[in-house]
């Protein structure tokens, strides 16, 4: 394909991209930043913790609440979730998928419904029957001074 007729074609993907960013939360991420209004299915911040903390909570395509913790200063440092279905990890880990995975790879212990992956930048568990998953995933280095993990539910 000449590369006259690329442009459309990756101008239109982008668009396509942007606007799925825009209506939907799964373009949030660890490390990114929560935006101060609600977009999509989220609802608005709250305060939680004398304002260490922001929470958003919202619920993806397979009916999963998902609560997003954000710094005072809109870090994303946490995500916990619940429900019938797992949400897409990859979305929400963003650049910390990669080694979720490496760790995930190193620790098969043959446990179909809980897993923990403890990896220096970020830490994920996860487990439940098949249609009650839950399960959260944080930046250990990441949250604000005087909350721990045990903060996150």
């Amino acid at each position: 394909m000449p590369q006259a007729h690329l442009f459309p074609v990756i101008t239109a993907s982008a668009i396509a991209v942007a606007t799925l960013c825009v209506s939907a939360h799964a373009c949030a991420q660890l490390g990114g930043v929560m935006p101060l209004q609600p977009t999509g299915h989220a609802a608005a911040p709250q305060s939680l913790l004398n304002g260490a903390l922001r929470l958003r909570t919202s619920t993806d395509a397979g009916n999963t609440n998902i609560n997003e913790y954000a710094t005072s200063t809109g870090e994303i440092v946490a995500y916990t979730w619940q429900g019938p279905t797992m949400p897409d990890l990859v979305a929400l880990l963003g650049n910390y998928a990669g080694s979720y995975r490496a760790g995930a790879a190193a620790a098969i212990d043959g446990n179909l419904h809980a897993s923990r992956v403890a990896r220096p930048d970020v830490i994920v568990e996860s487990g439940g029957p098949m249609r009650g998953y839950a399960g959260r995933a944080w930046l250990p280095g990441a949250l604000p001074p005087g909350v721990t993990a045990d903060d996150l539910r």
